[in-house]
């Protein structure tokens, strides 16, 4: 049986310091972090919070904004941290009670990243994009771009990643 799986932040260039508010740094854990803009509308969502909803990931350590994130494996240590970390932030920035009252949403938003990429190779690359249906609702989608095939034509290397192992 494979480690669980979740998402880290990479980054190709320094993009992501311009574009967001707060960038993540490389290599953190990351989830969708859609929630934060569930209290906005399409008028709401302007300049950098505009790209933050359109295009970011959350990342866990941070909290920062990243464009791109990579399918990893994470120790049980590190997504137990995770859980934790998700759920300070919900007391600290979204008024939840306490870490305790938080923590159910915390492990729904991580659980839904390790679902999205369970069965994806690991680095894998995921991109985001949200966007407001006709009826005001915001919907979220995922992009992902997988290494080539081994022994298929390489034009060139597309990235490079260090998972820590």
């Amino acid at each position: 049986m494979s480690a669980p799986r979740l998402l880290r932040t990479i980054r190709f260039d320094a993009t992501d310091e311009f574009v967001f508010e707060q960038a993540a740094g490389p290599d953190e854990w990351a989830v969708s972090g859609a929630f934060a803009f569930a209290h906005l509308s399409a008028d709401d969502i302007k300049g950098k919070t505009r790209q933050a909803f359109a295009n970011g990931f959350l990342s866990l350590q941070s909290f920062g904004r990243a464009t791109f994130t990579c399918v990893a494996e994470i120790s049980d240590e590190e997504l137990a941290e995770a859980k934790v970390s998700l759920a300070s932030h919900f007391v600290e920035c979204y008024g939840a009670p306490d870490s305790a009252s938080a923590m159910p949403a915390a492990e729904e938003e991580i659980a839904f990243v390790h679902d999205l990429v369970a069965e994806v190779p690991v680095n894998t690359i995921f991109a985001v994009h949200r966007s407001f249906d006709d009826d005001g609702e915001f919907r979220e989608q995922f992009r992902r771009i997988e290494q080539r095939i081994a022994g298929g034509p390489i034009y060139a290397k597309a990235w490079e990643t260090d998972n820590g192992t």
